[in-house]
């Protein structure tokens, strides 16, 4: 029964990440964790490749469209790729099995769900805030932000960093920080903020993916297949989905199902 939860919940995530262009990447570790029996560790690995390849075929039909800005997406991504790669290959291979033992224990994988769960919270306080809210809508009439360009070069790289290193430890796509950044710094329409979100997502979280192997990552087979086709299949959906629901009323419902997602998760792990 899990089980098939589980890949339903593959099918919302893939839903998400299809209208917004991020989001539903955060609920793929604790679908494999707490659905399918995926010890936390390779669950970030398999996220990585679950994600990636889902928003590689996001990113495609908006590329088709016209609507992704290569330039700026690789001016984010660059960092990001490299960020994740050296996580996934050196860092996260080189981190004890038990972080902590006075005055209590914290294992890695207890601290990387731990981990996970804060940036749910943050994740759905930030979609909640009127503020940010206010300032997309704002944003996306096409007004360029009147930063100096180099000023917000130098912001797009260093965020593009410091995702990559929540995608190589946390597994998470992070979008919910990429299209903010795309349009408050590089003034990108929301719609094309979607795209190029989708567009770095897929590389980062591939090559990322790549430390993985390199690091000996074992993969599962069914489990891997059928979770990437249910991602396939919702995100294929979001196109007709989209169309039905305004973004704005998706996101807000997504940012209470994270709130309560992460909490579950507080719970658990502390109990």
């Amino acid at each position: 029964m899990l089980i098939i939860l589980g890949y339903l919940a593959a099918v919302l995530m893939g839903v998400v990440l299809g209208t917004i262009g991020g989001g539903g990447s955060i609920l793929t570790v604790p679908i494999l964790v707490y659905l399918m029996g995926v010890s936390p560790d390779v669950a970030t690995g398999y996220s990585l490749l679950i994600v990636g390849t889902t928003a590689a075929f996001g990113a495609y039909r908006y590329v088709k469209q016209g609507l992704v800005d290569i330039k700026a997406s690789l001016l984010f991504a660059l960092p990001s790729i490299i960020a994740v790669y050296l996580t996934r290959a050196y860092v996260m291979p080189s981190l004890p099995e038990v972080l902590i033992n006075e005055p209590v224990t914290v294992s890695k994988n207890t601290a990387i769900m731990l981990l996970f769960a804060l940036l749910m919270l943050t994740s759905a306080c930030m979609m909640l805030r009127k503020a940010k809210k206010s300032i997309i809508v704002k944003n996306t009439t096409g007004q360029l932000n009147q930063s100096p360009a180099k000023f917000k070069s130098a912001l797009i790289i260093v965020e593009g960093a410091v995702v990559g290193v929540v995608t190589g430890v946390l597994g998470a796509g992070g979008g919910f920080l990429i299209i903010p950044a795309l349009v408050l710094f590089v003034g990108m329409p929301m719609k094309n903020a979607v795209g190029a979100s989708l567009l770095i997502i897929a590389l980062k979280s591939l090559i990322g993916f790549t430390g993985d192997l390199q690091a000996g990552i074992v993969l599962e087979v069914p489990l891997l297949p059928l979770m990437l086709v249910a991602t396939l299949v919702g995100m294929v959906a979001s196109t007709h989905i989209a169309k039905q629901i305004a973004g704005e009323l998706l996101q807000r419902l997504f940012a209470y199902f994270t709130l309560i997602i992460a909490i579950v998760i507080i719970t658990k792990e502390m109990i």
